[in-house]
């Protein structure tokens, strides 16, 4: 079945054969605390689990969580916020990472997790960040979707590549801890050079043996 779609402000009603969705964001921490969150979205903790984690970002003075909801549950999500402080990218004053996203199994066959990214990234407010997005591989939902680890490996590529990202080589350790592992950045239009070459820099600090991809 087609899937229609009708964009509001901040928002996008999409049309299924499931029901109506609506993507929307970025969310407040009260507007979060008032949905439900669907059983599926278990791939990095339990749902109940997952709520708090995306209200404490929410909550974040540059923290953001755009959400796919169905009446009053939460069928997807996608997040924004600084990097990890033990990270070498929280040293960058204007990196900010795409922390997870994920889509219910059950209404993964409509392009959800795409539209979700399209429509935070007409936030202009990314044009003034370098965005990242760091992919380990153990946080894969291989069961779900029968695909190997590389098949997976593309599809992120290609999910996160569709809003501009790109992969990168790196030496961080936490990249090279699995040779499936994905680095990807987009840089915001008005990130001042210097800072991109700032980013750059920091892609190798001689800290570990970079794998071929």
């Amino acid at each position: 079945m087609g899937v229609a779609c009708y964009q509001l402000t901040n928002e996008y009603q999409v049309v299924t054969s499931h029901g109506v969705a609506f993507l929307e964001g970025p969310v407040s921490r009260e507007y979060l605390e008032g949905l439900d969150f669907d059983q599926g979205l278990h791939n990095f903790r339990t749902p109940q689990k997952q709520k708090a984690a995306l209200m404490e970002i929410a909550a974040l003075p540059q923290g953001m969580v755009y959400i796919v909801r169905t009446d009053n549950r939460v069928i997807g999500y996608v997040s924004f916020l600084p990097p990890d402080p033990y990270s070498r990218w929280s040293k960058h004053p204007r990196v900010l990472e795409l922390g997870a996203i994920e889509i219910s199994p059950d209404w993964r066959e409509y392009k959800l997790g795409r539209k979700l990214l399209q429509l935070a990234f007409t936030n202009p407010v990314m044009e003034n960040y370098i965005v990242i997005t760091i992919e380990f591989c153990w946080h894969w939902d291989l069961r779900n979707t029968g695909l190997d680890i590389w098949q997976y490996q593309k599809m992120l590529t290609k999910l996160f590549g569709s809003v501009g990202l790109e992969k990168v080589m790196t030496d961080d350790p936490d990249i090279l801890e699995h040779m499936a592992n994905v680095l990807m950045v987009r840089y915001g239009k008005r990130v001042p050079q210097e800072d991109i070459e700032l980013f750059q820099k920091m892609l190798f600090m001689g800290k570990g043996v970079l794998y071929p991809r």
